[in-house]
């Protein structure tokens, strides 16, 4: 997987440098000081993860996230600890509170590789996913999701169990961590898992436990 690391204290990049060589699955491709120089790079170079550190000059490390339109995995690195839940709050795949070890550095690298792996973007044609809903990522096959339900930055994983995970995504986002030959979206709002569906009717579709979801003209005719 391919990463970059953004901190405005040099010393610190060389840490992450460090512990970065010792990683097979992990390309550290290129390391910051200036935030900015980092946001024109993630612009025009496809990136997997960044090490982001909070406390910067002119920009925040969690403002640069939200900025983002294309968002990395991200793993936030930060001496406040105070930041934590803030951190989690935008999706963030871990939290490293300086000064680390190596042996939480690698932990987190792993969970990041897991999940691009349970998603199909680490050349893994995978059958699950890790959905961050509040503190944990919690693994769950595709054929166990019934339909994705769009609230604002929010997505509702709807299970066939008749359980739900909310999770801070856009729409945009899911989309990308969910394989095409498995879903479709039908509605601004709703994506479905098109082995569910069990009846469609013009305006709506009726998925397995009687589940129903409106469809829309404009995604209609493509589904």
């Amino acid at each position: 997987m391919k990463a970059i690391a953004v901190d405005d204290e040099p010393f610190a990049l060389e840490v992450i440098r460090a512990h970065a060589a010792k990683v097979p699955f992990l390309e550290l491709a290129q390391c910051f000081t200036n935030a900015f120089e980092a946001i024109a790079y993630l612009a025009k170079n496809k990136t997997d993860l960044i090490f982001l550190d909070i406390k910067m000059p002119d920009i925040s490390g969690i403002e640069l996230a939200e900025s983002l339109p294309q968002k990395p995995l991200t793993i936030f690195t930060t001496a406040f600890a105070e930041h934590a839940v803030q951190s989690y709050e935008l999706n963030a795949v871990d939290y490293l509170l300086k000064p680390f070890s190596f042996a939480r550095f690698l932990k987190a690298c792993n969970k990041v590789n897991d999940m691009l792996n349970a998603s199909g973007q680490n050349g893994s044609a995978g059958e699950s996913i890790f959905i961050k809903t509040g503190y944990e990522s919690v693994k769950v096959n595709f054929d166990d999701i019934l339909c994705l339900e769009s609230g604002g930055n929010y997505i509702t994983f709807v299970l066939t169990s008749g359980k739900s995970l909310l999770s801070r995504l856009t729409m945009t986002e899911a989309i990308d961590l969910i394989p095409a030959n498995k879903f479709n979206r039908v509605h601004r709002s709703y994506i479905v898992n098109k082995n569910k569906v069990c009846k469609i009717e013009r305006h709506q579709l009726q998925l397995d436990g009687g589940y129903t979801v409106p469809v829309s003209q404009s995604y209609f005719k493509g589904f």
